[in-house]
């Protein structure tokens, strides 16, 4: 647990120096999922129950249809929300404390958005990220800003940032030193691009170098590229003290400097629009790939170039998520694909610890505080665990809406974003 331990003191520097009390982006202060009392801080303390008449302490509507994760920095949540038609896209801001609704602004207005083809993803999707007195939000292509947390004024934006995402975008900015790093992996474009977090400048872009495996007969991309699409989120960690930026795009796996976005590595897979974000310990990089035969891969990320057939440790293909992230906590791994299978693998040596079958569907990635696992589904069931070697089922909630959006965890209350509300749950 030491190298764990270590890796939170480098996360904190790298993302948003972001203490017990903030919840500054998709899974949480060191990207992982995990909330955690920091040094000479009172342990977190969750309700394992609760429901629409029990240990709620408030809940509000949030209008028209958004699946970012809630960011919260001291007594402010924000989160991002859009109509249906993709026409109109907000930025929300409610107070942790009393639930009220302090900011609601439309940002950017949208002549002829790109149709979703679906109804799992919102044009909505990507969570904010929020630092001390700035919040970051972001509709993909549609749009970037930059908002004063205090005066609630624009301080910056831009819309000149292409991409066909083909079915929403979903993929959520990331903050490196004074970089604001968004990942646009569209059916047309595949790229990471970096910010200046202050004027929203362009720093540096890099394109992927993709081994693309989707063309057809006549070496023209399939389905208009719709394999080409992915909607990852980059994982930032530290190795052999030099900053570095994972993640798994379609039928590849990147690691880049975020200093200027040169490529470190690559790795070559058969999946295509993996959701998933990576994880990182006991030296290795754990990576899902995507739709196909997903697998998890664990990677030891030393090298440079095509390390594919060198550096994979382990590999996977039990119950594999394909939008759901996994967690790690202690040396096993967890996670839940859509439908519902459940599982427990060890992190070392990517051994099936247990397998079960949770109730109903899922795309919310999990989050661990208060030795719980909380895994919340598309119907309002959300149903606690206590880690370990066998499966260990505290109890089941039902609340009135279900869940696309990752809960937060700030203090000791549990945040937790459904399809049509907002709820701050903590014991009463």
């Amino acid at each position: 647990m030491k190298s764990h331990r270590l890796l939170f003191v480098i996360l904190s520097v790298f993302c948003c120096s972001a203490s017990w009390g903030q919840w500054p982006q998709f899974r949480g202060p060191h990207n992982d999922g995990i909330a955690q009392a920091e040094s000479g801080q009172t342990k977190i303390v969750l309700p394992a129950e609760f429901s629409e008449n029990k240990n709620i302490r408030w809940k509000i509507p949030i209008h028209d249809k958004g699946w970012s994760t809630p960011v919260i920095w001291d007594d402010q949540i924000w989160m991002t929300t859009a109509t249906e038609d993709g026409r109109q896209l907000y930025a929300l801001c409610v107070d942790r404390n009393s639930g009220k609704l302090l900011f609601d602004k439309q940002l950017f207005y949208i002549d002829s958005p790109s149709p979703l083809g679906n109804d799992v993803n919102t044009y909505a999707s990507p969570s904010p990220i929020i630092e001390k007195g700035r919040v970051y939000v972001h509709f993909g292509s549609s749009g970037t800003a930059c908002i004063d947390a205090q005066t609630m004024k624009t301080l910056w934006q831009r819309q000149d940032i292409p991409c066909n995402h083909f079915r929403g975008p979903a993929s959520s900015p990331i903050l490196f030193e004074d970089k604001l790093i968004l990942t646009m992996d569209g059916a047309d474009l595949q790229y990471q691009i970096a910010l200046n977090k202050n004027t929203g400048e362009t720093v540096w872009k890099t394109d992927r170098n993709s081994n693309f495996k989707d063309l057809d007969s006549e070496g023209k991309p399939k389905q208009g590229g719709d394999f080409r699409k992915a909607f990852s989120t980059p994982f930032l960690m530290e190795i052999d003290g030099q900053p570095r930026m994972v993640i798994s795009s379609s039928y590849n796996a990147f690691c880049y400097d975020p200093r200027d976005g040169r490529e470190i590595w690559r790795i070559d897979h058969d999946c295509y629009s993996n959701a998933s974000m990576a994880l990182y310990g006991f030296g290795y990089v754990f990576l899902t790939t995507g739709r196909g035969r997903p697998v998890m891969l664990a990677v030891r990320p030393e090298g440079e170039g095509d390390i594919t057939k060198t550096n994979i440790q382990w590999q996977s293909d039990k119950g594999i998520p394909v939008m759901v992230s996994p967690i790690l906590i202690g040396d096993l791994i967890y996670f839940v694909n859509n439908s519902g299978v459940i599982s427990c693998l060890e992190a070392k040596t990517g051994e099936l610890v247990w397998k079960n079958r949770l109730k109903g569907q899922y795309y919310a990635s999990p989050v661990y505080a208060d030795e719980k696992i909380f895994f919340c589904n598309t119907t309002g069931d959300v149903t606690v665990l206590r880690p370990g070697r066998k499966l260990d089922a505290i109890q089941i909630n039902t609340l009135s809406d279900g869940f696309m959006s990752s809960p937060a965890v700030a203090g000791n209350a549990l945040f937790l974003r459904s399809k049509s509300f907002l709820y701050r749950i903590e014991r009463m």
